[in-house]
């Protein structure tokens, strides 16, 4: 093994279990109370929500090693598109004890992140991704464990992580979906259990959960059931009893529903949505994040007024496949990132519902600590962060930088190899929301092969 390998090794098992947002990386808004009182009969309102990041995040340029040491490897092993050790004094961590006393640094531009973080609101975990079972580097390289399908592909392995299931893309049903099946008798109007606010989505199919969708304005209306049809306000009260009427035909009959179904909820959202005007904090300007999570907000405001105590949202944003021009394109998305979040960490304090809502992040997968001269191409294995929206759980939670139990191995050019799965990520949040021990392979179906089933630092 040359030297530059072991100096390469080295840095991964020191370093690169600290950035974030790839498949080595996703974040997390609030998981203070997940733990012993996240219990089945847990009380009150809780919702998660997905952060999807499309494309494969840098989680390297997310979070970086600061310690001088360290730093000189994070940049010897990408050059060309490492940040500047100067540039991240500003959003530089004190000592973590967890990791020997090193240093790290958020991405400049994440410096609402930085002080969630400094204030006890955000953690970081190392290396997750999506795995069958615990899989070694020997493993890996024999093939000797079943694998998840198709890695390094764009569409599979989102269908991967929102799914979780051994199919790629074409999957059916998503870990989001199911933990609605198992939650949504615990709401009034079950069709507000997994809504959407960036379209269509896997995460949130279940077994009997429908997915609700959102545009950023609120409900998307059917055009022509209300106001005026063809300038005839009778026109269109014809039109909906036309869409209503029952049907000696089953097909027919069973739209007839479902579409009635649809007109009563977006009638009922529209009438209990407050306006966005409703919080303090404005929605940054040009940020189709912040838009996104600004509608989950006033979805949660609106709780009472819709019988929802358990929901599941997702919302997502694109643009992270930087095999060119990473610096800048990268630096421009962590930027929309740190807005959004701050800005919907805000919105849950005018609500005082820190305590009650948990955002994490996701992403295609990791991507290759090297350099392909511009950027970087797709990984496997990434670090993940959590933002805990719940100030009690401050402790130690958010200075709890974690390496992986089995240092990462460098599958191929800084390339990770998961050390904790996608599963045991997910059953965490399930459990939190209230989804038994006993229920959980019916959510998660692969937790049967992980003798730990939950994350250990969020429990």
């Amino acid at each position: 093994m040359t030297a530059s390998r072991i100096s390469r090794r080295e840095f991964l098992k020191r370093a690169s279990a600290l950035s974030f947002t790839g498949t080595a990386a996703p974040f997390a808004l609030n998981l203070a109370s997940i733990g012993a009182a996240s219990a089945q009969m847990a009380g009150g309102y809780r919702a998660v929500v997905c952060l999807f990041l499309f494309g494969g995040n840098d989680h390297t340029n997310t979070i970086v090693p600061y310690d001088q040491t360290e730093y000189d490897e994070y940049f010897n092993s990408r050059p060309d598109i490492a940040l500047m050790r100067n540039a991240l004094s500003a959003t530089a961590t004190a000592p973590v004890a967890s990791q020997g006393g090193q240093s790290f640094a958020f991405h400049p531009a994440l410096t609402s992140l930085n002080a969630l973080y400094d204030n006890g609101n955000l953690a970081v975990m190392a290396n997750v991704g999506p795995l069958i079972q615990p899989t070694t580097m020997a493993q890996y390289q024999n093939r000797s464990v079943p694998l998840p399908p198709k890695l390094f592909s764009h569409n599979d392995q989102q269908s991967v992580w929102q799914a979780n299931t051994a199919v790629g893309e074409g999957a059916r049903r998503g870990w989001g979906g199911r933990m609605g099946d198992m939650l949504a008798s615990q709401n009034g109007l079950p069709i507000f259990t997994a809504v959407s606010a960036a379209g269509n989505t896997v995460f949130l199919s279940g077994e009997n959960v429908l997915q609700y969708q959102m545009s950023t304005s609120g409900a998307i209306s059917i055009r022509g059931i209300s106001g005026s049809l063809y300038g005839s306000s009778s026109a269109s009260s014809r039109y909906q009893q036309l869409i209503r009427r029952n049907s000696p035909h089953l097909f027919e009959d069973e739209l007839g529903n479902v579409t009635a179904r649809s007109i009563d909820s977006n009638a009922l959202l529209s009438s209990s949505l407050p306006p966005a005007s409703q919080f303090m904090t404005p929605i940054p300007s040009g940020n189709r994040l912040a838009s996104q999570l600004n509608i989950v907000a006033r979805m949660i405001f609106a709780r009472g007024s819709l019988g929802t105590n358990r929901q599941v949202f997702f919302v997502s944003l694109g643009g992270f496949d930087n095999h060119d021009f990473l610096l800048d394109r990268h630096g421009n998305l962590m930027q929309t990132l740190d807005q959004a979040v701050a800005a919907f960490y805000a919105w849950l304090g005018e609500m005082s519902m820190e305590s009650n809502v948990t955002l994490f992040t996701a992403s295609d997968f990791g991507r290759t600590l090297t350099s392909n001269g511009d950027g970087s191409d797709h990984g496997w294995g990434r670090i993940t962060s959590r933002w805990e929206t719940r100030y009690e759980v401050a402790i130690s939670m958010a200075h709890f930088l974690k390496l992986p139990s089995i240092p990462p191995e460098d599958v191929r050019q800084g390339n990770l190899l998961p050390s904790t799965s996608v599963d045991q990520y997910a059953a965490t949040f399930a459990r939190w929301l209230g989804v038994s021990d006993s229920s959980m392979p019916a959510v998660l179906p692969n937790i049967v092969n992980f003798s730990q089933r939950y994350v250990d630092f969020l429990l």
